[in-house]
């Protein structure tokens, strides 16, 4: 079988399961970051400071096991971009840390936090224009901060970040297709979100700054939420895949109990994501709720969402709870712990997936990986253990996959049984921000600066804007990606 017939037959199976459909086979789809560079023999060095080894690492795990579809590099932030940009909260391997150690976050103290307590009016008003005056001098030990002068580094590190940026995500295309035409596996998500909630937590006040914050000035909480909705919603959008076919990625953090109580879930957490959720299906989105952690207490919540509009992937959660709460309606996928692919036995593993599968997929609808993404600490041996079982024991019959011409049934997800998504609320209920999403200046700004414009006022306009949105881009993938 030829690499394009491979990879039409597992796009056809993903998208099927995606569908919470049956089709031929379990799919299997590991999220492999670290372990990528254990299997092709790199350190965590080499696959997070030069990611066309992440590539390469990557591809050599995609040809050489039998997966449906990956990540095209799950070691996801570069670390030379975050050193070029001078970025504090990076622990980067082989730099202060050692260099067999995967990069990890550095959440700030709480009382030298990105964000004060007393400066919520200053983002809910500009969220674009806090994030280049505040917080981005305040990451960086390279920018300066707003009225102290701009030194060479300090545009050496602006300049060079953003090219950075610029060539590495130009990179995933490239990337891609090699996965495509060597490997016929297909690219697993496009496109990334995060729940307002959790970008305040994770990036600006910081979790302990985040609970004072919800006791002291809960408002003011919910205003900020609010007014990063349609940012973060933009960012989800823009990023999404142009064919709709896999999801956009949804990483989960610290919104659910014990980290806040089920009141600040419903109060906070809940209604500033929910609509960014209908949005992306309003145009034919879908969303895969990574739920890291356990979120057994919100699967209710999460079964309003339209049928079909999210892939739920189980982390710490219950996997056999969430199929009887919301498999009905959605995928499920994951549920096979770290812990056991790490340091359990090769018969464990096969056990374990056997389990699951028996418990959630035996109506489709469900997609094998671990419970996390994997680092170094996973067995290779155990890995292809969860591989083999899966392509063993997850076959199908009377599936709902096309086998006669896979490419056709591979078309962009559908709403269920006539649903009108027109009826969804999404954003529309939200009031617009005073600066639209996917811009820093409006237009209007720029014009009066101008003289006279003659000739096609529009075409000014229109790439203006076009590149305006570069520097958008540029501070708003910094806060979500790096």
């Amino acid at each position: 079988m030829n690499t394009n017939q491979l990879y039409q037959e597992r796009l056809t199976r993903y998208l099927t399961a995606l569908r919470n459909e049956k089709p031929d086979k379990i799919p299997i789809r590991p999220f492999v970051a670290e372990f990528t560079a254990k299997y092709a023999g790199m350190t965590c060095q080499q696959v997070a400071h030069d990611y066309n080894l992440a590539f390469e690492a990557a591809v050599k795990c995609a040809r050489e096991f039998d997966w449906d579809a990956i990540v095209p590099n799950m070691v996801y932030v570069w670390t030379g971009l975050a050193q070029a940009a001078g970025l504090r909260y990076y622990g980067i391997p082989g730099i202060g840390i050692p260099h067999t150690t995967g990069f990890n976050y550095i959440e700030p103290p709480e009382d030298n936090a990105f964000m004060r307590e007393d400066e919520y009016d200053a983002l809910i008003d500009d969220p674009t224009g806090f994030l280049y005056n505040v917080w981005l001098p305040r990451v960086s030990t390279e920018v300066a901060a707003i009225g102290q002068p701009a030194t060479y580094r300090h545009n050496l590190a602006l300049v060079k970040s953003s090219m950075a940026m610029m060539v590495y995500f130009t990179a995933f295309g490239p990337q891609i297709q090699r996965l495509h035409d060597e490997c016929g596996t297909v690219s697993a998500i496009a496109g990334i979100f995060k729940a307002p909630f959790d970008i305040i937590g994770d990036k600006l006040r910081g979790y302990i700054g985040l609970t004072m914050d919800m006791v002291t000035q809960p408002d003011k909480v919910l205003k900020a939420c609010e007014a990063l909705m349609p940012h973060l919603t933009h960012v989800g959008l823009t990023t999404a895949d142009p064919a709709k076919q896999v999801p956009i990625g949804f990483w989960m953090h610290r919104g659910c109990v014990p980290f806040i109580s089920p009141k600040q879930f419903q109060s906070h957490y809940w209604p500033t994501l929910k609509p960014c959720i209908e949005e992306f299906w309003k145009r034919g989105n879908q969303t895969m709720f990574y739920a890291e952690g356990k979120w057994n207490h919100h699967l209710d919540d999460f079964a309003t969402l339209p049928e079909r509009s999210i892939l739920f992937h189980v982390d710490q959660g219950d996997i056999f709870l969430a199929h009887k709460k919301l498999h009905h309606k959605f995928a499920l996928s994951g549920g096979i712990p770290n812990v056991l692919l790490s340091y359990g036995k090769p018969d464990e593993v096969r056990a374990h997936c056997r389990k699951v599968i028996d418990g959630v997929a035996k109506e489709g609808g469900y997609i094998m990986d671990a419970s996390a993404i994997m680092q170094d600490d996973t067995s290779i041996e155990n890995l292809r253990a969860l591989t083999d079982v899966t392509r063993e024991y997850g076959v199908y019959s009377g599936s709902t996959q096309s086998s006669a011409n896979p490419a056709k049934s591979c078309g962009t997800l559908r709403p269920c049984h006539g649903a009108d998504v027109s009826k969804l609320t999404g954003l529309s209920g939200l009031a617009a921000p005073r600066i639209k999403p996917g811009i820093c200046r409006p237009w209007e700004e720029k014009a009066r600066e101008l003289p006279p414009i003659t000739g096609d006022q529009d075409l000014v306009r229109r790439v203006w804007e076009n590149v305006e949105a570069l520097g958008n881009t540029y501070i708003w993938q910094l806060l979500l990606s790096f």
